[in-house]
Protein backbone atom coordinates (compact mmCIF):
# COMPACT_ATOMS: atom_id res chain seq x y z
CA UNK A 1 0.00 0.00 0.00
CA UNK A 2 1.35 2.99 -0.88
CA UNK A 3 2.08 6.06 2.03
CA UNK A 4 -0.71 8.33 2.48
CA UNK A 5 -0.35 12.72 2.90
CA UNK A 6 -1.79 13.73 6.00
CA UNK A 7 -2.06 17.87 6.28
CA UNK A 8 -2.43 19.42 9.50
CA UNK A 9 -3.41 23.26 8.12
CA UNK A 10 -2.30 26.39 10.78
CA UNK A 11 -4.40 26.49 13.40
CA UNK A 12 -7.54 28.70 13.02
CA UNK A 13 -9.37 31.92 14.54
CA UNK A 14 -11.18 29.80 16.86
CA UNK A 15 -8.52 27.13 16.83
CA UNK A 16 -8.38 23.46 15.43
CA UNK A 17 -6.83 22.30 12.53
CA UNK A 18 -8.31 21.41 9.19
CA UNK A 19 -7.21 18.09 8.43
CA UNK A 20 -7.16 16.98 4.71
CA UNK A 21 -5.24 12.71 4.18
CA UNK A 22 -4.70 12.84 0.28
CA UNK A 23 -7.13 14.79 -0.84
CA UNK A 24 -10.20 13.87 1.18
CA UNK A 25 -11.03 16.02 4.03
CA UNK A 26 -11.41 14.42 7.70
CA UNK A 27 -12.67 17.53 9.51
CA UNK A 28 -10.85 19.68 11.96
CA UNK A 29 -9.09 18.56 15.11
CA UNK A 30 -8.31 20.35 18.51
CA UNK A 31 -5.79 17.97 20.03
CA UNK A 32 -3.46 15.29 19.18
CA UNK A 33 -6.68 12.95 20.76
CA UNK A 34 -8.55 14.61 17.63
CA UNK A 35 -6.12 13.77 15.08
CA UNK A 36 -6.12 10.04 15.83
CA UNK A 37 -9.24 9.78 15.90
CA UNK A 38 -9.63 10.91 12.33
CA UNK A 39 -6.74 9.26 10.75
CA UNK A 40 -8.64 5.72 12.34
CA UNK A 41 -11.85 6.67 10.61
CA UNK A 42 -9.98 7.15 7.31
CA UNK A 43 -8.47 3.99 8.21
CA UNK A 44 -4.93 4.64 9.13
CA UNK A 45 -5.12 3.20 12.69
CA UNK A 46 -2.42 2.05 15.52
CA UNK A 47 -1.08 5.53 15.67
CA UNK A 48 -1.20 6.91 19.21
CA UNK A 49 -0.34 10.47 20.16
CA UNK A 50 3.86 9.50 20.39
CA UNK A 51 3.56 8.19 16.77
CA UNK A 52 1.48 11.87 15.80
CA UNK A 53 4.32 14.08 16.81
CA UNK A 54 7.13 11.76 15.22
CA UNK A 55 5.67 10.89 12.20
CA UNK A 56 7.04 12.03 8.49
CA UNK A 57 3.66 11.24 7.36
CA UNK A 58 2.16 14.25 8.59
CA UNK A 59 2.88 17.73 7.33
CA UNK A 60 2.36 20.46 9.80
CA UNK A 61 1.76 24.37 8.87
CA UNK A 62 1.56 26.88 10.62
CA UNK A 63 3.67 24.99 13.61
CA UNK A 64 4.05 21.41 15.25
CA UNK A 65 2.00 19.43 16.81
CA UNK A 66 1.96 21.27 19.69
CA UNK A 67 0.02 24.23 18.16
CA UNK A 68 -3.54 24.29 17.87
CA UNK A 69 -4.74 27.93 18.42
CA UNK A 70 -3.69 30.65 16.56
Amino acid sequence: MAERRVIADPPREGGGRHVQVDSETLGTAYSLHDLSVLLERAGLEGLDVVDLVNSPLIEWHGGGPEVWER
